[in-house]
């Protein structure tokens, strides 16, 4: 590939042309520009070179794609036009590494206020289709606001940052600490940004049982939202959950009659659970597990693996092996074929780990040690440290109890299965 050295577009487009020995007319094929504007660019007449012929000379020169490109962003000051720039780079794999040099220049030019070019840079970024790229965008205007001494756009694009982040389920611990960084910013941003950040927030905290941080966050956002909309309700049942696992089960009874009330479809087979839970958890089993087993079969099936979940609880402290068989049988009909969420890859590592310790139990060692496998990647998926401790523990306690080793193919298996 030829190295090119040059300041100008001019240069560029002369030594390419005189290396790859084109006329004017064959350049012009190969491009679609005509001669007489490559022969002006070529002698540096043209002032305001348009994109679109800088566009299809690049193009028509993919080796040498990147260079042309950032030799026009040296030149060209129109804000507009850079901002086709951005455009065309953000539409190809290919060029990503130009986007946040184009994204750069756009914010370091002179003709324009420093509020209007982070406006239409923030603007345009939530249009971007690959979330890559906007994590670097966002990040570049974050930086640039910093420096500039702009808050509200150093809040906005923290916000939009970690919304994206916040998906990544093998780093829900590192993304909630990034999403806290924008509560030192909250005052910069809208009363519709605030809300969905502390719900989603309340929510991210339930999932990696932060029940405190949960509880606060909602209770940040709902005087905010006067609707009950389907996140302040979820996020509503989230705190209630944290309550729950908290032991505080006056404050769960309190906030469930409200919820009871909010106008969402899943609302009365969510209370309904939970009242269930909060029986079972208050070891009211002779109420909790009629209620359970009632609501297993007739209830959706999203809420199936819960109530199981709940139920395999029970029975494991109450020693009923017969249930917990019955309840076992149900794999099939109970697992998500393709989970979505981090309590629900949860749960299914938790169905898994209480399969293999009853098969385990039986002296089913093959089939407990897959059972465990799957419980590790289930639990790997959402980087639950503390749930894989747990099967670890099952698994040295049932070494010591039976006083024999794992297989060499069982501890292979596990340790696939844990990293």
């Amino acid at each position: 590939m030829m190295d090119i050295k040059y300041k100008t577009i001019s240069d560029i487009i002369s030594q390419l042309r005189k290396e790859k020995n084109l006329t004017y007319a064959e350049l012009e094929d190969l491009t679609g520009v005509s001669r007489s504007v490559l022969n002006r660019i070529e002698r540096g007449e043209t002032k305001r070179l348009e994109f679109k012929n800088l566009k299809s000379i690049a193009i028509a020169f993919p080796s040498q794609y990147s260079e042309i490109m950032e030799c026009y962003l040296q030149e060209e000051n129109r804000i507009n036009t850079l901002f086709e720039v951005l455009e065309e780079v953000t539409t190809c794999e290919k060029n990503f590494l130009l986007v946040p040099k184009v994204a750069g220049r756009i914010l370091e030019l002179h003709t324009v206020e420093t509020e209007e070019s982070l406006q239409r840079l923030f603007g345009f970024t939530r249009t971007v289709n690959n979330d890559s790229l906007k994590i670097s965008l966002y990040s570049l205007i974050v930086k640039f606001s910093r420096e500039r001494g702009v808050p509200h756009y150093v809040a906005k694009g923290l916000l939009q940052k970690y919304l994206i982040e916040r998906n990544d389920l093998k780093q829900l611990e590192e993304s909630f600490r990034m999403g806290q960084e924008v509560l030192y910013y909250t005052d910069f941003l809208s009363r519709e940004e605030k809300i969905i950040f502390y719900f989603r927030m309340a929510l991210h905290a339930k999932n990696i049982n932060k029940y405190n941080e949960c509880i606060e966050l909602c209770e940040l956002g709902l005087p905010l939202e006067t609707e009950d909309t389907e996140l302040k309700t979820r996020a509503y049942l989230a705190m209630i959950n944290s309550f729950s696992h908290q032991k505080n089960y006056e404050a769960v009874e309190k906030h469930l009659d409200i919820y009871e009330k909010m106008k969402n479809e899943f609302v009365v087979e969510t209370a309904k659970i939970t009242r269930a839970f909060t029986k079972a958890r208050k070891r009211e089993y002779d109420v909790a597990i009629p209620m359970l087993r009632k609501y297993l079969g007739e209830l959706g099936k999203e809420y199936r693996l819960h109530i199981a979940d709940e139920l395999l609880e029970i029975y494991f402290q109450i020693g009923d092996i017969e249930s917990i068989a019955e309840i076992l049988e149900k794999e099939e009909e109970l697992l998500p074929e393709h989970p979505r969420t981090p309590h629900k890859y949860t749960t299914v590592g938790r169905f898994h780990r209480f399969k293999g310790f009853y098969q385990l139990s039986k002296g089913l060692l093959d089939e407990g040690i897959e059972s465990y496998a799957k419980s590790l990647e289930s639990f790997g998926r959402v980087n639950a440290l503390e749930e894989k401790e747990k099967c670890m523990q099952d698994l040295l306690t049932f070494h010591i109890k039976v006083s024999k080793s794992l297989e060499v193919k069982h501890i292979i298996k596990l340790k696939e299965a844990y990293e």
